[in-house]
């Protein structure tokens, strides 16, 4: 029945309607054979075409058939037909409360039954039921987080978003509660007062660390915004697992070959909620919606008589009652039978009346058009003159902002006139009216022509960093595309062609980027070679300085030598003028002491004496010698990453 709530306020009564024709239809069948029977009861067969000339029984199942239908348009009615909606300005008092929906691997996990991401999209259909005043939007979030649906009123458009979410719908894996936090922020108007909420539904298995997480919500804090996070799943947790397209299942693992296992991190999400002045609660039990809204969301206070926009249906039930007024009015002057035949006159002067009556009713009938926005604009962009016509949209659309075909029109004409940023403007204002909400397709073509734009701002800029950073946006906005285009049933080639080129595009962007910092290692290390070249050529001419200071010192050495031997020989020849007997004594006592050539030893070991100095510098010569290993930076071992990849 989601489908046809669209377009009847009571579809109930279409299925009244339903079961109410065939059992009228029975019941004017058996009438009419009852009715038979009693004729043929009290009339004989031979009488009864006699007494029934002018009856004509083509006529009366006509009545009935009208009859049948003027019950069809009757409860058609009162189902409420509508089609066609308005936008209208609503007073009312309310809070402004995003809902974030983890959409990760993780949340595949069935320890809540059917799954844990299902569980929390029924959670958060009954917190939308709950917030009957207030304005929703909705955040999707794994690796990274997108505004699915910008802050409304409409619960229907909420409602759409909210079943449209799925795994997969963010193209970047893990769980990442900063961007999540980050995402709501951005959800709320520059200086609006109202009170800020935010609703975290996820099982808590964050893969940033704890202090990028924290640092989000107390920035969150500071900008008034309150989180309340609800756990879904289980403390023991469940592995994972995932089924391809041909139904078969698999276990997702980590680099390891390990079996993931998701647990639900309480600790982590009641922090989150009490830095922002919020609570946690688990998803289980009997309405935990009704008691976070009551306890939590009802005692803040409500913004003061906002003026909101309404979605107001055009009702269309008086085509409908009016068709079965038509059928009562037909049966009613429906004869039995054939009328008298009248003259021609009179005939022809009928029919011309039943005309001019059939004309003036269908004038009446047929609805007025409505009213073209822009047609000099629309000309002057088909003659090629966009400039022209970007800046009558551009005018129109600042007259009915909340007009987003305006806004889209004059971000297309800007981009075929070659003003990117006011096309991204123009672009990014279309997507955040809250009515585009509802046209899937215009949806898709702002977010086509949106990557489009920013891939194009993003291709001159010098700065790497900010050419990328475009270009990631280029691929997020072709990604949500194809998205809407997959919701729509439709094969959006051209965006799939433009988000293989712009992300073959990043991928030569960040190879260049890694050979010239390989480059600056290399430099860097050529320039450290040439410097360490350098020391070792000033170490080893200060060591040939050493040596030859130690070989002045060694031949200085050996004149000393050579002068004390001519004192010793001095010595000797003194000795010898002595009287026999002295020198007998000291013969007999040098041939007891001595051996022969002692005295020689002696004397070459107190030359080969030398200082500490002099041992030093003989060391420090010798090193030339020595062959050193010098480990450069193409031999260390690559270091460990700093940390694992998740994408669950």
């Amino acid at each position: 029945m989601k489908e046809w709530t669209n377009y009847f306020a009571r579809p109930e009564f279409l299925w009244i309607l339903l079961l109410a024709l065939p059992l009228a239809a029975a019941f004017f069948y058996w009438s009419w054979r009852v009715k038979q029977r009693l004729v043929g009861q009290f009339v004989q067969a031979r009488l009864l075409p006699t007494l029934a000339v002018g009856l004509s029984p083509a006529r009366q199942k006509l009545r009935l058939a009208l009859l049948l239908a003027s019950l069809a348009g009757v409860l058609a009615a009162l189902a409420g037909p509508r089609w066609g909606f308005s936008w209208e300005e609503a007073r009312q008092r309310g809070l402004d409360i995003v809902v974030a929906v983890d959409t990760s691997r993780s949340m595949l996990a069935k320890d809540v039954p059917p799954n844990r991401l299902d569980k929390a999209k029924r959670a958060a259909f009954d917190l939308m039921r709950q917030a009957k005043n207030d304005r929703l939007g909705l955040v999707a979030f794994a690796g990274s987080a997108f505004l699915q649906c910008p802050l409304t009123v409409d619960d229907e458009a909420f409602r759409q978003n909210l079943d449209a979410l799925q795994v997969g719908i963010i193209p970047q894996g893990g769980t990442a509660l900063s961007e999540a936090v980050h995402a709501a922020l951005g959800a709320f108007a520059t200086g609006n007062n109202n009170h800020k909420a935010l609703v975290l539904f996820t099982d808590g298995d964050d893969h940033d660390e704890d202090a990028v997480t924290m640092g989000a919500a107390k920035e969150a804090a500071d900008a008034g915004l309150r989180i309340f996070t609800v756990g879904v799943g289980t403390a023991a947790g469940e592995l994972l697992q995932v089924t391809d397209d041909k139904g078969d299942t698999s276990f997702i693992k980590d680099e390891d070959g390990n079996v993931v296992k998701s647990h639900l991190n309480e600790e982590l999400l009641r922090n989150i909620a009490t830095v922002t002045g919020g609570f946690y609660i688990p998803l289980v039990g009997a309405g935990p919606m009704e008691v976070l809204y009551s306890q939590g969301l009802a005692p803040l206070p409500k913004s003061e008589a906002n003026v909101k926009l309404t979605r107001v249906y055009r009702e269309r039930y008086h085509w409908f009652l009016g068709f079965a007024v038509l059928c009562l009015a037909a049966e009613m002057l429906l004869p039995d039978g054939p009328r008298p035949r009248r003259t021609k006159i009179a005939a022809a002067a009928s029919r011309t009346g039943l005309r001019t009556a059939a004309l003036a009713l269908g004038v009446l009938l047929i609805p007025s058009p409505a009213p073209a926005s822009g047609p000099g604009a629309f000309k002057e962009y088909q003659s090629g003159d966009y400039q022209a016509a970007f800046e009558e949209y551009d005018r129109l659309a600042g007259e009915k902002t909340n007009d987003y075909r305006l806004h889209y029109n004059a971000g297309t004409s800007a981009y075929r006139a070659g003003d990117l940023d006011a096309a991204e403007k123009q672009l990014g204002a279309a997507l955040n009216s809250p009515e585009i909400i509802s046209d899937l397709q215009a949806q898709e073509h702002a977010y086509f022509n949106l990557g489009n734009t920013l891939y194009r701002l993003g291709e001159p800029a010098a700065d790497p960093q900010k050419k990328q950073e475009r270009w990631e946006q280029s691929i997020a906005n072709y990604s949500h595309a194809l998205s809407l285009a997959q919701q729509l049933h439709t094969n959006d080639l051209d965006a799939k062609d433009n988000l293989a080129y712009v992300q073959k595009k990043m991928e030569e962007l960040k190879r260049q980027q890694q050979q010239q910092k390989n480059q600056k290692n290399d430099d860097k290390n050529q320039d450290q070679k040439n410097q360490d070249q350098k020391n070792q050529e000033g170490q080893k001419n200060q060591d040939q300085k050493n040596q030859q200071d130690q070989q002045q010192q060694s031949a200085g050495q050996d004149q000393q030598d050579k002068k004390d031997q001519g004192n010793q020989g001095k010595q000797k020849k003194d000795k010898d003028q002595q009287n026999p007997s002295e020198q007998a004594k000291s013969g007999n006592e040098g041939q007891q002491g001595k051996e022969p050539g002692q005295e020689q030893k002696t004397v070459s070991a107190a030359a080969a004496q030398m200082s500490l100095e002099q041992a030093r510098q003989m060391l420090e010569a010798q090193k030339d010698d020595e062959k050193a290993l010098i480990f450069t930076s193409e031999n260390a071992p690559a270091k460990p990453p700093n940390g694992k990849i998740k994408d669950w």
